[in-house]
Formats: C-alpha cells, structure tokens, sequence
C-alpha cells in the first residue's frame, strides 16, 4: 500500500524547550542545496562531517556560533537531504536561528514541521518501518529504564524482525492453499499431504507467544489505573501514601477529607502504576447504632462520590478497602455490587494494627484478600506482588519489546482469523477458499503493525502525537 505525502523541505527545533547548553535547529527535504548557499554562502559542508562557522542573519549580522552537519540522502534519518545546526540552547537565540533559516528557505518552501514529521518520513522512505517509528517516540518518553530498554529493542527492528516471521509462515502457507485452488484436480487429500494443519498450528503457537510478549511490554508503555475505593475512612489516602512513599493526600478522621480523585504514578518492578485516590463513598442511609441519621452527603462531597464511580468504570485494577478492625457492613456490600465485572477486584482490609489480624493474602476461587496496615507499612509488599501478580506481569528474562495498544488488537484480531482457519481445516479440503481467506486476513493484521497495509489516517494519528521535532 503507497502512502503520499508532502515533500517540501522542513524545518523545526529538533531540541526540547527551555534553556541548554546546546540547541538543534532540524531542516530535512529533497534538496537543500538553495537553502545551504544562503546561509553559508560558498562554504561548503563535507557530509557527515561537523563544521564550526558563525550562523549569520541575511545581512551578515552573527546569532550565534555553533556546528553544521550535512547529510545526504538516503544516509539520514529522514532519507532525504538533512541539515542539522547546533548552537547554544537559548530559547531566543534558537528562535532567531529558526527564523533564519525559514527566510533562506522561503523561495523552496521551507516550512515549520508537523508534530512526528521527521520522523514520518522516515517510514515514508522505508528507513523505518511503522513499529519502529513508534518506538522512537516511547523511548523518548519511557519512565522507567525497563521501558527504555524495551523501546530500544523496538525501535532495533526486534518487535518487527518476529512480526515478519509470523507474516512469513502464513505466506508459505497461503501459497500452498491458493497453489492447490488454481489446480483443483490436486485438491485430494491436500490438508494431510501438505500438513496444512500442523503449519497452521504452529503460528497459532508462534502467534500467542509473540501476544504473550507483546502484552508484557504494553505494560510497561501503559501501565495500569489502580483505583483505591471504598467507604471515608477506611484507609484510601494513606494507602495511597504509603504506595507513593510520601505525604500525598491529606489523611484526618474527618470523614470526606478527599472530595476529588488524587492521582500518584509509582513503579513496581518497572511497571508504572496510576494509583488513583477517591471520594470515599458513602450512602444517605449510613446511620449509627441508635438509628438517627447524621453526617448528611453535602452537594460537593456528592460531586465527589460520583467521580469516584466514573473512576471505577475506567479502571484496570480496584482495590476495595474495608475496615478489618469493624469487619463487612452492608455498605460495603453495596459498593462491591456495582463493581464493573470485567475489572479485576482486591480486597484490601486495613488497619490489622487495630484489629489484631496478621498480614497475609487470602485467595479463594476468583477472591483475593490483602491484610495490611498502611500506617504501619505492614503487608504492603504483599499488595504490590498481587498488583504485579493481578496485571499478568511475568519476570521473563528476556528482553521485552515495547508494544502499544493497537499491536494488540491486531494480534488478537490475527489470533481470530486463524482460529477461524483453523475451523475450516477441519472441514478437510471441503472449504479451501475460505481457508485461503482467512489466512489473507491474517497476513492483513500483521502487516499494519509494520506499516505494510495502514491507511493514512491511522499515520495521521500516530505521528501527530510525536513531539515537534522529532
């Protein structure tokens, strides 16, 4: 599938912004020869080589003094022709060097870069594919060095290089299937002779594996939304403090302390949590023993209760907090039923300082139970192993490549089309066609992980959210 876009040159900060010791002016395009002479006039740049020259405005005047660095096409980064000047990292001088070179490009159309753009073009000119365009921008904002590593493992062609073999086993297979369609009076016993069934099994093998993989490094790009609920007062701020490891949330026994959500990212293991602290919830019916109603929901904390219950229904783990030291009560009960029931639940029962329980975990069935005291940092090792344990997350020690979550979904659309292949096969050489079909569709779902079937706007969207620049 072709892709097209704008070729005319390019120009952007290729550095963050804010002050540096050193800043990086990018221009990237077919041609650069124009753009070259009026700003250097007869000096000429000797490709990959740094030179050191005075970066002068039209009339002569010095911004700044730095180095230049030819490249040409194709050995860039873009493939194209590139220009890259690196000066001090001042925000007014970089401004006024970008400035510059917009004016020396302007007979060419130079113009200021889209977001991702550079790097666009090098998918465009086939210096990368997509899953390694993508790495790029997760190394660049990996948080941990586990996701750095992984990011670079991409961004290698690692992730790419196992794709390509998947896509290869179902080529071979497709060849076999469509070749004995083209020559039916072969068709007899083909499934067996070719062992069409025992291929088709092993990429579905080859295909869970590289999921299997894949999911391990979409955890640590994603990372999961932990949210903490339950009634006030059960011990959801200083949970949340003692997983930060610091003073995040204000802890009182004024019940309805936290009337919004306080969001805290942590990592266990490399994996980045968002621990997510809500309005404790409570209902109008909560009473005390003697049966008279206090402590009436005011309208803010009522705000409050309903963005907790927003939370919930977007979470990837809950973690229910109960009092140990008072046991269930109906309210609890009640906030456990409304629960979404494809999120995982734990049962965190605090305060066992009080209540005189030991910390531990409980599994019975689907039902996990922590016993902890966050106060006292009792059990909370135990809470991060079943947060680790709960998300699917598996010390391989193998080097993970980093995946998103739309190499997921392709995956797993590919796992369904050969599972489908896999039912007509069994209808032995009765349904070859559409065995041969499904098999395309496969080769279809892999391929838009390296960019090799991708519509335009799915690029439109994945470059977009690139940093200027890059």
């Amino acid at each position: 599938m072709t892709h097209s876009y704008d070729s005319t040159p390019i120009v952007a900060i290729a550095t963050a912004p804010g002050r540096g010791g050193i800043g990086v002016v990018r221009i990237s395009g077919k041609d650069l020869s124009e753009i070259l002479s009026n700003l250097f006039g007869s000096t000429v740049l000797k490709p990959r080589h740094a030179t050191y020259l005075d970066f002068t405005q039209a009339d002569g005047t010095v911004i700044d003094q730095g180095l230049a660095i030819s490249f040409k096409a194709p050995h860039s980064y873009t493939g194209e022709e590139v220009l890259e000047l690196q000066g001090h990292g001042g925000p007014v001088v970089m401004q006024m060097l970008l400035s510059r070179c917009l004016e020396a490009g302007k007979e060419v159309g130079l113009r200021l870069a889209e977001p991702g753009e550079f790097t666009q073009r090098a998918f465009m000119n086939d210096k990368l594919d997509l899953a390694q365009a993508e790495a790029v921008a997760d190394l660049i904002e990996a948080s941990t060095e586990a996701a750095a590593k992984s990011a670079s493992q991409s961004m290698s062609g690692a992730f790419s290089k196992v794709i390509h073999q998947l896509v290869e086993k179902v080529v071979h297979l497709r060849m076999l299937v469509e070749a004995t369609l083209d020559f039916p009076e072969e068709e007899i016993d083909f499934l067996e002779k070719s062992d069409a069934r025992g291929q088709l099994s092993e990429i579905q093998k080859s295909l869970r594996a590289v999921f299997e993989q894949a999911a391990q490094g979409a955890l640590l790009r994603e990372g999961l939304n932990v949210v903490l609920a339950g009634q006030p007062n059960v011990g959801k701020s200083s949970l949340l403090n003692a997983l930060a490891g610091d003073d995040i949330a204000i802890v009182t026994p004024i019940a309805g302390t936290t009337r919004d959500k306080v969001t805290e990212t942590i990592h266990i293991e490399g994996i980045p949590l968002n621990i997510i602290d809500t309005a404790g919830i409570r209902h109008d019916y909560d009473e005390p023993e003697s049966g008279e109603v206090v402590d009436k929901i005011d309208a803010v904390e009522r705000i409050g209760i309903e963005r907790t219950w927003n939370e919930v229904q977007k979470a990837d783990v809950i973690l229910h907090l109960l009092d140990a030291s008072r046991g269930p009560t109906r309210a609890d009960e009640d906030i456990a039923a409304r629960f979404p029931s494809d999120v995982p639940v734990i049962c965190v029962w605090t305060k066992i300082d009080i209540s005189g329980h030991h910390a531990s975990v409980d599994t019975v069935g689907d039902l996990t139970q922590v016993y902890l005291s966050a106060q006292e940092h009792l059990g909370m090792d135990l809470l991060r192993q079943e947060l680790l344990r709960i998300a699917g997350w598996q010390q391989t020690g193998e080097s993970l490549y980093l995946a998103r979550e739309r190499h997921l979904i392709a995956l797993k659309h590919a796992h369904e089309h050969l599972e489908q292949a896999a039912a007509y096969a069994a209808q032995n050489d009765q349904s070859l066609d559409l065995f041969a079909e499904e098999l395309r569709l496969t080769q279809d779902r892999l391929n838009s992980i390296t960019g090799e079937f991708t519509s335009d706007d799915l690029l439109g969207v994945i470059f977009s959210r690139f940093c200027i620049g890059k």
